[in-house]
C-alpha cells in the first residue's frame, strides 16, 4: 500500500512570514520619530554630564588646595595655568589649573614650590569666568582661609557655560565664601 502525502499549498504559503511595504514604513516611520525626539534629549544629556564632570573637578580641586593647607599648615593656592607649571595671568580657568604649595605668598608657581596636581585644558566651547577675587588663583592660607596675595579675605564666584547651542541657558557657579568652604550652585544665565 502506497501513502501519498498530499501538500496543501494554499496552507505552507500562508505560514511563511514577512512583512510588507507598507509595514516596513510604518515601522520606519515610528523608529524616525522616536530618533528626532531621542537624539536632541541625549545630546543634553551628554552636555549636562560634560558640564557636572567638569564643574566637580574644579571644585574638588579646589577642595584638596583647601585641605592641603590645613594638613600641611602653609598656604596652597590654585591657579589657572596652560601648561600646568606656571600661573596664567589671561584667559580663563578653561584653559586648565594647577594647584601648588605658595611658600612665597604670590600667587605664582615660583622656583622650588611644590606643585600637587594639575589639570589640563577643557574641550573648545566650555568658559569657566572667575568674577573679581578669583579671576585668577584661589588660595587658602594654613587654616583653610582663603586669602588674596596682598592678605585680604578673598571670595568670588566661577561661573562654568558649556559649549552653545547645548548651553541653552544652563551652567554652574562655583560659589568661594570667606570662611573657605566653597558650593555649586545651578545657574540658567548663560547665553
Amino acid at each position: 500500500m502506497i501513502k501519498l502525502k498530499i501538500i496543501n499549498i494554499d496552507r505552507s504559503i500562508r505560514s511563511c512570514h514577512g512583512v510588507t511595504l507598507i509595514e516596513l514604513l510604518v515601522a520606519l516611520s515610528v523608529f524616525s520619530i522616536l530618533l528626532s525626539v531621542g537624539v536632541p534629549s541625549f545630546s543634553q544629556f551628554t552636555a549636562n554630564t560634560r558640564l557636572n564632570s567638569y564643574t566637580n573637578t574644579l571644585f574638588a580641586h579646589m577642595s584638596l588646595a583647601r585641605s592641603e593647607a590645613i594638613k600641611r599648615n602653609v598656604r596652597v593656592a590654585i591657579c589657572k595655568s596652560s601648561d600646568g607649571s606656571a600661573c596664567a595671568s589671561s584667559g580663563d580657568w578653561s584653559q586648565g589649573w594647577v594647584v601648588f604649595v605658595d611658600q612665597d605668598n604670590s600667587a605664582s608657581v615660583g622656583s622650588g614650590e611644590q606643585v600637587i596636581t594639575t589639570a589640563p585644558a577643557l574641550p573648545m566651547g566650555f568658559s569657566f569666568s572667575g568674577n573679581g577675587n578669583v579671576s585668577d588663583y584661589v588660595s587658602y592660607d594654613g587654616q583653610g582661609i582663603p586669602k588674596l596675595a596682598s592678605g585680604g579675605f578673598q571670595s568670588g564666584t566661577i561661573t562654568i557655560c558649556p559649549a552653545a547651542p547645548a548651553a541653552a541657558g544652563n551652567g554652574r557657579n562655583i560659589i568661594l565664601g570667606s570662611s573657605g568652604r566653597a558650593r555649586i550652585a545651578k545657574i540658567t544665565t548663560c547665553s
